[in-house]
């Protein structure tokens, strides 16, 4: 199987990537940190994704960041700031709808293929029950909308791919160390192990679903 790890010096990403490779997958692994890839730059993107050839099995996008410019999570909406928000939504949401759309050329037509965007729970609007958050909800919330709208475009031309969003869990990264609280963590490693068997047990008929790591789906 060949596949394309984007986001790949992440927590999550890199141990994907890993366990991919250990079982004896071709990985091509694209990040900021190794190849310069700016997820919220269009002309990064395309030219990062430009320079591959042939068809990816599987394409994961693990980019995002709960915490921007030094910013985190508004409490309240008295912390809420124009460019906080924009920034999530270009980092967050705008930057997997843009590896989608020039990845798109990548995918077989003849052959299943998986596509995952890492989400995250709390862009769930009917599991928000504690409110706060506002720029990443929104985010998150605009990535679901985001998979599940090109999923019903790609199923026409590419009909054997699933096209999800996965809630990956709260992992032990750099990204949730200091909003955990007093959630339960699981190690990248774990939370890799549990995505990769949700990926494998993807159809063509979840493709646009929001899915969490045990693969229960997710309210919109």
């Amino acid at each position: 199987m060949r596949v394309l790890i984007v986001g790949a010096s992440g927590g999550i990403g890199a141990a994907m990537a890993a366990q991919a490779e250990t079982r004896g997958d071709e990985v091509v692994r694209v990040s900021r940190r190794a190849d310069g890839l700016d997820v919220t730059d269009e002309a990064s993107v395309a030219a990062c994704l430009g320079a591959f050839d042939g068809a990816f099995d599987t394409i994961v996008v693990a980019t995002g960041a709960l915490e921007i410019g030094g910013q985190g999570p508004e409490k309240t909406i008295r912390s809420l700031t124009s460019n906080g928000v924009l920034r999530q939504v270009a980092l967050n949401a705008v930057g997997p709808a843009l590896v989608l759309k020039h990845g798109v050329r990548l995918l077989p037509r003849d052959r299943r293929a998986v596509v995952a965007a890492l989400s995250a729970r709390v862009g769930s609007i009917g599991d928000n029950r504690a409110g706060g958050w506002y720029g990443y909800r929104a985010a998150k919330a605009a990535l679901n909308q985001i998979v599940h709208t090109a999923a019903i475009e790609l199923a026409r031309s590419h009909p054997l791919l699933a096209l999800v969003a996965l809630h990956p869990g709260t992992v032990q990264t750099p990204l949730t160390a200091a909003y955990a609280g007093r959630h339960s963590t699981v190690p990248p490693e774990v939370a890799a192990g549990n995505l990769w068997r949700v990926l494998e047990g993807l159809t063509a008929a979840d493709s646009g679903g929001f899915f969490d790591w045990a693969g229960k789906r997710v309210p919109w």
